[in-house]
């Protein structure tokens, strides 16, 4: 997508930690402070900074140093804390209520439907949401601070699959619908924010950074699921990713 990135690892690991048995960790809390000096003593300016899936409160602190430093920088979070209606093993409720101070300082936030609902404190939707629930979810995620909110994987009450986005400044609601695949692969929702950081430091819209990342995700679901493969090993990414690379125009995006 032709944006140059400058890794901060938080941990490395063998595998994820879904269904591999137990992956060997090495925590890398310490780095990143360090990381963050160097760069300062660089002069280095970056246009975003960028966080996912963070394993401790002192990681978040770190973090909400990088953003203090880059002030000028579009800040990205993805609030990695649970799927499926269930936060993760390793999101304590300290971790959950620390999202928030990031969650405030963030531009753009791109929660899955768990996520969102603890973000709002709210129970976890069993039903497809109205039209008029999710444009109040969006809204109530906007008001912890960010202008973006990008919502994804949400089942609406028309029996559509979407992924869906507000605007505060605007006021606009957009929504871009999916095809649904009988399938649930690890790492997509890293994969949909990622392709949104690119989208937009190149120069995308909301609604079109939207589908450009939905487009890209479908792709790589649907070549993926067309082999067959162990869901645990996610999705064949390298194989779509020429896709990106195309610029395509994009128009698939509704308004909400």
């Amino acid at each position: 997508m032709g944006v140059q990135v400058c890794a901060v690892p938080t941990a490395v690991l063998s595998s994820h930690t879904g269904g591999l048995g137990n992956p060997v960790l090495r925590d890398l809390t310490d780095y990143i402070p360090q990381a963050l000096e160097h760069y300062r003593s660089l002069n280095l300016e970056f246009d975003c900074v960028y966080s996912g899936f963070l394993g401790s409160t002192e990681q978040i602190d770190h973090c909400l140093e990088f953003f203090a430093e880059y002030p000028k920088a579009l800040k990205v979070v993805d609030p990695v804390m649970g799927d499926h209606g269930k936060p993760y093993k390793t999101y304590t409720p300290a971790l959950m209520n620390r999202m928030q101070e990031l969650v405030k300082v963030a531009d753009v936030i791109t929660p899955n439907l768990t996520e969102a609902a603890i973000l709002l404190k709210e129970h976890y939707p069993t039903a497809p949401l109205t039209s008029a629930q999710l444009k109040s979810w969006l809204v109530r995620q906007s008001e912890l601070g960010p202008r973006y909110v990008l919502l994804t994987g949400v089942e609406v009450a028309d029996g559509c699959l979407i992924n869906a986005g507000y605007d505060r400044v605007r006021g606009a609601f957009w929504r871009v619908d999916c095809d649904y695949v009988p399938v649930s692969y690890p790492g997509t929702g890293d994969i949909y924010a990622s392709v949104i950081v690119g989208a937009l430091l190149s120069g995308d819209s909301l609604p079109i950074a939207m589908e450009r990342a939905t487009r890209f995700l479908e792709l790589a679901i649907k070549t993926t699921y067309s082999y067959g493969t162990d869901t645990r090993f996610g999705v064949m990414l390298e194989s779509a990713l020429p896709w990106l690379t195309e610029r395509h125009s994009l128009k698939g995006y509704q308004k909400l």
